[in-house]
């Protein structure tokens, strides 16, 4: 196909040494007119400084209330190939492993019913697929069911859970990332396909504190996998590290959030009560210190990007839960919190914007827990506590004094 349109704007993207976007446009719309006329638009919007792009509004596939981005360009008559450019989101398999078959299944899929462009994955974590009619939904629907896909999450609903590759590639994972994820997915099919809740809502899992999902910057829900026994030490691998030139003092002592580490030259000691389970020692020395069972996860609620209130990190809600199949304690403790937000929260407001309009009080007394100096995010700048007459008689801060 001859190039449709010029664009000497777009072409400026593609100097310099990283990969560009404009690029792949480029070589999809060789054969394919929804690109070409996807190049023609952003072309022109970058020229004009705005967006000519309007907001589809409810499209979706026939039973699901999510998964379809609906998009329809405003100059339809100029670059009517455009004229529809909905995005599809699929369920992406827990830790993103593919065979090269399913690949080639995705993009088959797309070169036939789309544009051809897909984004492999989303901050969400699905797979993408960019620029479909309203007309190909269905047929692209039934296509991806019968082949084992479904359709993720978008809108107001629980967005596609992610994880992680866990115990499948990992020696640090100390939870199966893999089959929480699974579960999870399966257990909240309806709240995943039709949105129900005020505001989007993430489950993000991951086997270790390393983060390698980034769970505690963008999920909800952050599930990491911990530990409870004392951290193991192999004295001669330590000393090995210091020959090729650690400095443990500096990178390894001084750089423990918890002061719990001590090194005189010759024997790493950790005391283990004030470890803060951060993970910082151990990836810096792996093979010289590991985690010992029992091993858990750590649960975490609040982060997200900025919207109503700026960006906010996940804070601890239960410092340890076990987590065994089929994981009821996490789904009832999940669904207490839908609940309560459902109730209680106003249109496009995060569960974590809502604990803090509401206060973490009243949170944890629908969750059902009890408070522990895990909880605590910052210390507390209201000089005033008012307890309840039933506070006092269950006495909360002997929790803290213990």
């Amino acid at each position: 196909m001859t190039k449709k349109y010029d664009t000497p704007l777009l072409d400026e993207l593609e100097k310099g040494p990283f990969p560009s976007f404009v690029t792949e446009i480029k070589k999809a719309a060789e054969k394919n007119p929804m690109a070409a006329d996807l190049l023609g638009q952003l072309e022109k919007s970058y020229r004009d400084k705005m967006t000519y792009w309007k907001h589809g509004g409810i499209v979706t596939v026939r039973g699901y209330g999510g998964g379809v981005i609906g998009r329809y360009s405003q100059l339809p008559e100029q670059f009517p190939n455009v004229a529809h450019f909905h995005t599809c989101r699929i369920n992406q398999p827990a830790g993103l492993f593919y065979t090269s078959a399913a690949i080639r299944f995705c993009c088959d899929l797309w070169d036939r019913f789309g544009s051809g462009l897909t984004n492999m994955h989303g901050s969400t974590g699905d797979t993408v697929l960019l620029g479909t009619t309203t007309a190909n939904l269905e047929p692209i629907a039934t296509v991806l069911s019968l082949n084992g896909f479904d359709i993720g999450g978008s809108g107001s609903a629980l967005r596609t859970p992610s994880c992680c590759v866990g115990p499948a590639r990992c020696e640090w994972a100390m939870i199966d990332t893999l089959d929480i994820t699974y579960e999870i997915t399966q257990e909240f099919q309806d709240e995943l396909h039709r949105p129900q809740f005020p505001y989007k809502f993430k489950f993000k899992i991951v086997g270790c504190p390393i983060d390698c999902n980034a769970a505690i910057a963008r999920a909800d829900c952050s599930i990491i996998g911990t530990w409870k026994g004392p951290i193991e030490i192999d004295q001669d691998k330590v000393k090995d590290y210091v020959k090729k030139g650690v400095n443990i003092q500096e990178e390894i002592v001084n750089m423990c959030p918890g002061k719990c580490i001590s090194w005189d030259g010759n024997t790493l000691k950790i005391n283990n009560e004030d470890c803060r389970h951060c993970f910082h020692c151990i990836a810096k020395l792996p093979g010289a210190l590991k985690p010992t069972p029992p091993f858990g996860a750590m649960i975490l609620i609040g982060a997200k990007a900025p919207f109503v209130i700026g960006a906010t990190l996940s804070w601890v809600i239960i410092p340890f839960m076990e987590m065994k199949p089929p994981y009821d304690e996490l789904k009832e403790l999940t669904r207490k919190w839908w609940d309560w937000w459902n109730e209680y929260g106003k249109n496009r407001e995060r569960i974590g914007e809502l604990i803090l309009r509401r206060g973490m009080r009243e949170f944890l007394e629908i969750s059902g827990l009890e408070p522990i100096p895990e909880m605590v995010k910052e210390p507390r700048n209201d000089p005033f506590f008012f307890w309840k007459e039933e506070d006092l008689e269950k006495k909360p801060w002997e929790a803290w004094t213990k």
